[in-house]
C-alpha cells in the first residue's frame, strides 16, 4: 500500500496505561463527543473507540484500552488490554501504534509497562501525562534522555488543558502507517519480571528527579481521611450527605417533571372522549404511557444526584482511600479490599459493579463480590424507595436538622450494605472456608479537582442510558401492562370496576395466595412479574394499574393511591422485599457471562428470592403485631 492511500484511511491507535494515569481523560480530550462504547466480542468488558482528525488532516481511530499494570494479565480487564495490543481479539483490528500513557507524578509503574510494550515490537509513543501537576510538585523529568534510554519518542501531555494534547496530535501526524499484524508473545518468567523492575527503577533514577516529600496537600488530607476513626466518621458522613441530597436537592426538579406529565395527562383527558375507540386510545395514552413511563422518569433527578456524588468521589481520588478504610471490615466478612469499589459502583447499577470485579485477581474473591453486588441498593431501586417513603413517611425533621425521609433512605442503603457483608461471611464459611485471603495492595492516587467537562459527559451518558431504558424496556412493559389491565372490556351492565374483568386481575388473583402471607395484594403481584425485566418497571406497572382502577378520579397521584389502599405493614414489607429481590434480568445475564455459566446466576436468583420473601414476611407480620396492619 503506498503512502498516500495508507494515510487516507484512519490509522488505528491504542491508548495503554495503568489505572488512574489519566488515560480516559486524555481519550475524552482527543475525541470529544466523537466516541462510542460497546463490548468486546464475547465478553462484557467495555470497549471505547473514538474518531479524530489531526491538525495535519490525518484520520485517527483511537481505542481506549482497559487499565493494566502488566501484559501478564492477572485479571480479565488486563487480558483484554494484552490481547488487543497483540492483535488476538477477533473482530478488533490490531493497533498500528501504541500510546503508553504514563502518570508523570508517579512514573515507575508506567515505565515498567512501557518496557513490556516495547518488547512486543509494536510501534509506540510514550506520553507523560499530568506533567503540569508533576512540575508543580517539583518533579523534573529529562524527556530527551528518557526517550534516548527507551529508544521510542517521549512527549508530554496535559489532558485537562487547552493545547495540552498538541504534541501528541503532532506525533500522530508523524507516525508511519501500515497494516498491523498479530504478534507472537509469551509471558515473562519471574527472572524477566525482576529484571524489568530493576530496569524501570534505573530509568527513574537516571531521568526523573523526585522531591523527598509528597505533595503537602495530599499528606495533610490523608492524615485525616485515612485515620482509622476520623476517616470512618467522614466516610459515613459523606454517604449520609449523599442520601439526604437524593431527597432534598432533587425535589424541585422532580416537582417540575411531575407537573409536566400531569399537565400532559390532563391535556389528553380533555381532548379525547371517554367512550368508544377514542376512549380506549385515551386510556392507553393517559393511563398506560403517561402514567406508567412518567411515574419512573420523575425519579431521574435523584438518580443523577447519586451518580454525581459517585463521579466526584472517583475523580477527586477519594474512592481508593475509602477502599483502604473498608478493607478491615470487608476482610472480616470474607471480601477483598478491592471489592469496595465494585460494590460502591453497584449503588449506581449492579451491572457495571459486577463487571468492575475484574480488577480483583483471585477468582474466589471476584466470585464472592459478584454474588453480593446485587444486594447493594442500585439506582433502579430509587423509584421504589422514593415512592413508598414519600407516601408513608412524613416529610419532617428529626433531631432538629435531619430529614426523616432521607434518614429512612439511608437506613435502606445501610441494610443493603450490611446484608452484602453478612451474605459474604456466610458464603465464606460454607464454600471457601479453607481459602486464605489475598493481601490488599492498591496505589493511592493523588488528590485532584474533578474536571467539570468530564463529569458532565459522564452524567449525560448515564441520563441517556436511563432515558433509553425508559423508552425501550419500560415503555414495552407498560404497553403490555396496559393491555392486560384493559382487556377484556367489561360488559354493558357491569357493576364491578372495569379492571376486575381484565387479564391482569386474573393473573394477580392467581399469584395472590402465595403473596398474601407477606401482605401483598393482587396489584403488587401484577407489578412484580414485569418487574423482572427491571426493578423500576414495578413502579410504572403500579402507576398504570392504579391509574386504570382510579379512572374516575384523575387527580389521584400514585403515592396517594397507595397511601389510601395499602397498610403501613404492606408498605414496609414491600420495601423489605426490594432490599433483596433480584428483579433485574440484565444483572442475572451479566452474572452468567462473568462467571462463565448459568449455575451462579441461578444460585444468585434463588438465594435473593428466598431472602426477599423471608424479609417481607418477617417485616409484615412484625408490623401487624405492633399494630401497623
Amino acid at each position: 500500500m503506498n503512502e498516500i492511500s495508507s494515510r487516507a484511511r484512519a490509522i488505528r491507535i491504542a491508548l495503554v496505561g495503568n489505572p488512574n494515569c489519566g488515560k480516559t481523560a486524555l481519550f475524552n480530550a482527543l475525541t470529544g463527543s466523537h466516541q462510542r462504547a460497546a463490548n468486546y466480542p464475547g465478553v462484557t468488558i467495555e470497549r471505547k473507540e473514538g474518531r479524530l482528525t489531526t491538525p495535519g488532516g490525518r484520520q485517527v481511530s483511537l481505542l481506549d484500552l482497559p487499565g493494566t499494570y502488566s501484559l501478564r494479565a492477572r485479571s480479565p480487564d488486563e487480558a483484554i488490554a494484552r490481547d488487543v495490543v497483540l492483535g488476538r481479539v477477533e473482530g478488533v483490528a490490531p493497533p498500528e501504534l501504541l500510546v503508553c500513557v504514563v502518570d508523570a507524578t508517579s512514573p515507575r509503574l508506567g515505565l515498567r509497562l512501557a518496557l513490556e510494550l516495547k518488547r512486543t515490537g509494536r510501534p509506540m509513543i510514550v506520553t507523560l501525562n499530568m506533567i503540569d501537576i508533576a512540575r508543580h510538585r517539583g518533579i523534573a523529568i529529562d524527556v530527551e534522555k528518557l526517550a534516548a534510554e527507551l529508544g521510542v519518542p517521549v512527549i508530554t501531555s496535559v489532558a485537562v488543558r487547552r493545547g495540552g494534547t498538541d504534541a501528541l496530535l503532532a506525533a500522530f501526524d508523524a507516525a508511519p502507517s501500515g497494516e498491523a499484524q498479530r504478534l507472537e508473545w509469551s509471558a515473562p518468567d519471574a527472572a524477566a519480571l525482576r529484571e524489568a523492575q530493576r530496569e524501570a527503577d534505573r530509568l527513574v533514577s537516571a531521568c526523573v528527579a523526585i522531591p523527598d516529600k509528597r505533595d503537602p496537600l495530599t499528606r495533610r488530607l490523608d492524615a485525616v481521611l485515612l485515620h482509622p476513626v476520623a476517616g470512618m466518621v467522614i466516610l459515613l458522613a459523606v454517604l449520609f450527605l449523599m442520601f439526604q441530597a437524593v431527597f432534598a436537592w432533587a425535589e424541585p426538579a422532580m416537582d417540575l417533571i411531575d407537573g409536566g406529565f400531569s399537565a400532559l395527562g390532563d391535556l389528553v383527558a380533555s381532548t379525547l372522549p371517554e367512550e368508544g375507540a377514542a376512549g380506549l386510545l385515551r386510556s392507553f395514552l393517559k393511563d398506560g404511557l403517561i402514567a406508567g413511563v412518567g411515574s419512573v422518569l420523575v425519579f431521574l433527578p435523584q438518580i443523577l444526584i447519586l451518580f454525581l456524588f459517585i463521579l466526584l468521589l472517583e475523580d477527586f481520588g477519594y474512592m481508593a482511600r475509602a477502599a483502604f478504610l473498608m478493607d478491615r471490615i470487608m476482610g472480616g466478612a470474607g471480601l477483598h479490599g478491592r471489592a469496595f469499589i465494585p460494590l460502591l459502583s453497584s449503588f449506581a447499577c449492579a451491572i457495571p459493579g459486577i463487571m468492575s470485579t475484574r480488577v480483583i485477581d483471585s477468582r474466589r474473591d471476584r466470585l464472592a463480590t459478584i454474588l453480593v453486588a446485587p444486594l447493594m441498593t442500585c439506582s433502579a431501586r430509587i423509584p421504589v424507595y422514593t415512592l413508598i417513603i414519600g407516601a408513608f413517611i412524613p416529610d419532617e425533621t428529626v433531631w432538629g436538622w435531619v430529614g426523616l425521609q432521607g434518614l429512612v433512605m439511608f437506613g435502606l442503603y445501610a441494610i443493603g450494605i450490611l446484608s452484602a457483608l453478612a451474605m459474604s461471611f456466610v458464603f465464606r464459611k460454607l464454600m471457601w472456608r479453607k481459602t486464605p485471603n489475598d493481601p490488599f495492595m492498591l496505589e493511592l492516587p493523588d488528590y485532584k479537582w474533578p474536571r467539570a467537562r468530564d463529569v458532565a459527559i459522564a452524567l449525560w451518558q448515564r441520563a441517556r442510558a436511563f432515558l433509553r431504558r425508559a423508552g425501550t424496556i419500560i415503555l414495552a412493559m407498560m404497553i403490555v401492562i396496559w393491555f392486560l389491565s384493559s382487556v377484556p372490556r367489561p360488559p354493558e351492565d357491569a357493576t364491578e370496576p372495569a379492571i376486575e374483568y381484565s387479564y391482569a386481575y386474573a393473573i394477580g388473583n392467581a399469584v395472590e395466595p402465595v403473596l398474601r402471607p407477606i401482605g401483598f395484594n393482587w396489584q403488587i403481584g401484577v407489578a412484580l412479574i414485569p418487574g423482572m425485566a427491571a426493578r423500576e418497571v414495578a413502579v410504572a406497572s403500579l402507576g398504570t394499574v392504579y391509574a386504570i382502577e382510579n379512572a374516575e378520579d384523575d387527580s389521584t397521584e400514585l403515592g396517594q393511591a397507595l397511601a389510601g389502599k395499602w397498610s403501613l405493614a404492606t408498605a414496609l414489607a414491600f420495601l423489605a422485599w426490594y432490599i433483596f429481590a433480584p428483579q433485574c434480568a440484565a444483572t442475572l445475564a451479566v452474572i452468567r457471562r462473568e462467571t462463565g455459566g448459568a449455575r451462579w446466576a441461578w444460585f444468585t436468583f434463588a438465594y435473593m428470592v428466598g431472602l426477599a420473601y423471608l424479609a417481607a414476611f418477617v417485616t409484615f407480620q412484625t408490623a401487624r403485631w405492633l399494630g401497623a396492619g
